[in-house]
């Protein structure tokens, strides 16, 4: 079960089939790919992250939410929690790693730390773990800023499939 949290911009709901065409372009634009992996994900790939993100629910107890609009009920974005088993050192294994990506037309406006702080206030309540981590490309100053604001400090750096990255962590329960 995919709980809904609500803030006062905001609805962070589970994923629906009949907005995969919104999520797919989002993961095509270029200011959202710039330090994600870097190039736009191909639909097959949207496909597969799509799926993905609706099934850690079954299997981790925690994942993304679907980031809609609440004024027009636009799907704007994604943020959550995942555990991916990535290659990198220090590892993020086993902690709730958090996430966050908006379509550039709501980039810059707050969006991803109210996002955020909703969906850290439900790990606080109902998540697993001392820590939560994320990791972030050096270069991308934006989401380092709102990774500041919501509580997280360097931990370390590491190399992901090829490109450098700041990694950061912050209690689960502040």
């Amino acid at each position: 079960m995919i709980p809904t949290l609500l803030t006062p911009r905001l609805r962070l709901r589970a994923y629906r089939l009949d907005e995969f065409d919104a999520y797919a372009a989002m993961w095509s634009e270029p200011s959202v790919v710039r330090f994600i992996g870097g190039m736009p994900l191909a639909r097959e790939a949207a496909w597969s992250r799509f799926l993905r993100q609706i099934g850690l629910w079954h299997h981790l107890g925690f994942g993304f939410f679907a980031v809609e609009d609440r004024a027009t009920g636009a799907f704007i974005g994604e943020a959550g929690f995942h555990d991916l088993k990535r290659a990198i050192t220090p590892s993020l294994e086993g902690t709730m790693e958090a996430g966050w990506a908006l379509v550039g037309a709501a980039q810059g406006k707050g969006l991803a730390q109210e996002a955020m702080t909703a969906a850290l206030d439900w790990a606080a309540r109902h998540g697993s773990g001392d820590r939560i981590t994320c990791m972030i490309h050096p270069d991308h100053a934006a989401s380092l800023h709102v990774a500041g604001k919501l509580g997280f400090t360097v931990c370390g750096h590491g190399v992901y499939q090829g490109h450098p990255m700041t990694l950061l962590e912050r209690p689960r329960v502040p």
